[in-house]
């Protein structure tokens, strides 16, 4: 037998391992815990008009308002 051969021989029992190994590897992770599915999607954000904001804050303020008069009347 020639080095050549026995190299190739090697390589070719080496890749094989890796691959067994590689296929256990995967079993026992996919027993122990899935993989999240990837979303190459970026998820679209909500936004709020300019008058749901303005309503919001004009709340707010009113709201804070209520609380300084009760802390005050305490």
């Amino acid at each position: 037998m020639t080095l050549d051969r026995i190299l190739t021989e090697l390589k070719a029992e080496r890749d094989r391992l890796n691959r067994a190994i590689a296929a256990l590897e995967g079993t026992t992770a996919a027993r122990g815990r899935r993989k999240k599915a990837q979303n190459t999607e970026k998820p679209s954000r909500r936004r709020m008009s300019a008058a749901a904001r303005k309503r919001l804050s004009e709340a707010k303020r009113k709201w804070w308002a209520e609380r300084r008069k009760k802390a005050k009347g305490a």
